[in-house]
């Protein structure tokens, strides 16, 4: 059966399923004598187990087989949970993660995970996981002269089907002579009569052992074929320097009901490619994409599933429609005829619904991102010998999937520097008059067309002469300016460039990679990152992001003949001033705003569109904001306001100074995007 039909849907599932159990060992650490926890462990793994046996994963199938060993032992009570035995299951759970991972980057998701089936080996018989045992344990490889060959669920699964439909399933044990110079070579020769009769489903020793000659003088190869065992052992017999061959039928022990060796259900399997049918076919799906996890029936037929990539056409065909929606509203006032100007209103009633929908389709909830921190925060704990208790709130807050993928890695930093940098040693903290675990808070909550990402620790909080002092050495601000600076302001320094007061570079502290990136990053995706902190009491971070980057609403300003779109995220107000208005501070035009100095840019000096020929006594300026920065931008006059289609200039145009994309008007007209960022830096 062609399994590349499943891979996206399995690929999907694993995930989910890794992910629930990740969720689960964290509260089972919490609670390990909770059995209920255990059991939704095992469902997720056993689910797992099947679903990669279906798609032919043996080692992601055969290792969470293991856990599942594990996790049955301890629901049976028949061994305790201890941090060392939670340990060793994390390990397996990352060693799946990076399986699935590989798979998913085109890889066959294997990885050796001899050392981690030892140990959950181990722990399965009672015994510590830290003990190194001299012998190896047997495997589902290892062949037993007494017993025969152990097979694995995938593997009994697929010969039991195959007799089912017709097939024989023989184990071929050969001997070699003592003689043989090419042991290699016989063995390619009896594989190959092997293959045209049938399907190879197992060897012992492993095909790579035999093809390197790592065995004594006998191997042992499983087919499933439709010639029965006199003609089968005839044909291998040819092959000369064989001492002996012997055909057997395929036999398999009884299975226990409570034992981890149980077979698994027809949802879990699939067939070789030699047993084909259409009955197989539809069995094969894995378990979870036949029966959804949301609830009943009926409710799982209302969900689909849909690539991104069909989402990205359709928002592209979308964003065509919005700017020739735009280009009728022109036409349509030019001609100033009322059916023209009745439908093109309805039509822009209708497509901003349809914007709505589409929009909505491409949002994601951060619980995607938000999931992987409980984990990590475990472990960056233990390396740092702290005591961190990590809350999420508002996990189900949705953003833009293009954003969604962006923002992770940032996270990432800024949890970092708040559990190495932030939180205090629990030594330190009870010194402070502080509880020796540390609370780190992750927030996410919608606030207009903005979402709030917000991280927030209870721990030192930014040391300001520290800062500052690193900051005069960086030759970021002289000590004049330093003298001047709020604490807010001073905190924010540690996202400038090159910055850092880690007096060694750790693996947890980012080995020198500063909160510059972080900021870097979050403004390329047209968000702002600010910084509050209170010192001895805890720092808050606090990320803005817009909803969605692909259609916003903007200014529309005339700079002589051009046309430039200002976005309304950045704008506080516009106004008109007169020059009389205008001062003069450090060699630079500012304006009173409000009782604040603000700094004034004249765009058209800036995009060299040319100043008009008689000095004017009024202005207009657009008041514009980069956090707690502002500017006033000069331009001719204020077109109105706009929705628009965000098109990026390209990687040939990307060094633009202070211009982040382009749009194109309702009359046909490109109109560029100011960068008020990188204006008001």
């Amino acid at each position: 059966m062609d399994t590349n039909q499943y891979l996206e849907m399995f690929l999907e599932e694993s995930k989910e399923h890794l992910q629930a159990c990740n969720e689960q060992l964290l509260e089972l650490e919490k609670n390990p004598d909770d059995l209920a926890i255990v059991n939704e462990i095992f469902r997720a793994a056993h689910t797992l187990k099947g679903m990669s046996a279906t798609m032919g994963y043996e080692d992601i199938a055969n290792l969470t087989h293991k856990m599942e060993n594990v996790l049955d032992a301890i629901r049976n009570s028949k061994i305790r949970v201890t941090p060392e035995i939670l340990d060793v299951v994390f390990e397996s759970s990352d060693a799946l993660e990076e399986m699935v991972i590989d798979i998913e980057q085109g890889g066959t998701g294997k990885k050796d995970v001899e050392k981690l089936v030892t140990m959950l080996n181990q722990i399965e018989a009672g015994k510590s996981p830290l003990v190194t045992v001299e012998e190896p344990v047997v495997t589902a490889n290892v062949y037993d002269e007494s017993e025969g060959l152990v097979y694995d669920d995938f593997e009994q699964t697929v010969i039991s089907q195959s007799i089912e439909q017709g097939f024989n399933a023989f184990e071929i044990k050969v001997i070699l002579r003592d003689d043989c110079l090419l042991k290699a070579a016989r063995v390619f020769m009896v594989f190959e009569i092997l293959e045209k009769t049938g399907e190879v489903v197992k060897t012992y020793p492993t095909v790579e052992r035999l093809e390197n000659e790592e065995f004594d003088s006998q191997f042992t190869v499983v087919v499933v074929t439709k010639d029965d065992a006199e003609d089968l052992k005839a044909k291998v017999q040819k092959v000369s320097e064989l001492e002996s061959t012997e055909v057997q039928s395929v036999q398999f022990p009884s299975a226990s009901s409570s034992n981890s060796e149980t077979a698994v259900t027809m949802e879990e399997t699939t067939l070789p490619t030699v047993a084909k049918s259409e009955k197989t076919e539809a069995s094969a799906k894995p378990e979870a994409a036949k029966n959804k996890r949301t609830g009943n029936s009926h409710s799982a037929n209302k969900t689909i599933r849909v690539n991104i990539d069909r989402l990205d056409v359709l928002m592209n065909l979308f964003e065509e429609l919005v700017i020739d929606r735009g280009r009728l509203q022109s036409i349509a006032t030019e001609l100033q005829n009322a059916e023209l100007n009745e439908t093109t209103e309805r039509m822009t009633r209708i497509s901003g619904d349809l914007q709505n929908i589409i929009l909505n389709m491409r949002m994601v909830p951060v619980e995607t991102v938000f999931n992987r921190f409980p984990k990590m925060v475990r472990q960056l704990a233990r390396d740092l010998d702290k005591k961190i208790n990590l809350e999420i709130i508002g996990a189900e807050t949705e953003l833009d999937r293009t954003v969604i993928d962006e923002i992770g890695d940032p996270l990432v930093h800024l949890i970092r520097n708040a559990l190495d940098h932030g939180v205090e040693s629990p030594a330190q903290r009870i010194a402070a008059g502080k509880p020796e675990e540390g609370t780190v808070t992750l927030r996410a909550y919608h606030s207009g067309n903005h979402v709030f990402i917000e991280l927030e620790d209870d721990g030192a909080g930014v040391n300001r002469q520290r800062v500052l002092n690193k900051a005069i050495e960086r030759g970021i601000v002289s000590p004049d300016v330093a003298d001047t600076l709020t604490d807010k302001q001073v905190a924010e320094l540690i996202l400038s460039s090159g910055f850092s007061t880690a007096e060694k570079l750790t693996d947890v502290s980012g080995r020198g990679v500063g909160l510059d990136v972080v900021k870097s990053t979050i403004e390329s995706l047209g968000g702002h990152i600010s910084i509050d902190s209170k010192e001895g009491q805890g720092s808050l971070f606090q990320v803005q992001l817009p909803l969605t980057l692909s259609i916003i609403s903007v200014m529309l300003v005339q700079l002589q003949k051009e046309i430039f779109a200002v976005p309304l995220s950045s704008i506080i107000e516009t106004a008109i001033i007169h020059n009389a208005d205008i001062l003069n501070a450090h060699n630079q035009r500012v304006i009173d705003f409000r009782g604040k100095i603000v700094p004034l840019v004249d765009l058209r000096e800036i995009f060299d569109t040319g100043l008009p020929e008689e000095l004017e006594e009024l202005k207009s300026v657009v008041i514009v904001r980069k956090g707690e920065s502002l500017a006033a931008l000069i331009v001719d006059s204020f077109i109105g306001q706009q929705e628009i289609v965000l098109k990026s200039l390209g990687n040939y145009l990307q060094s633009v100074f202070a211009i982040s994309g382009a749009t194109i008007l309702g009359n046909g007209q490109v109109a560029l995007i100011v960068d008020c960022n990188a204006l008001i830096k």
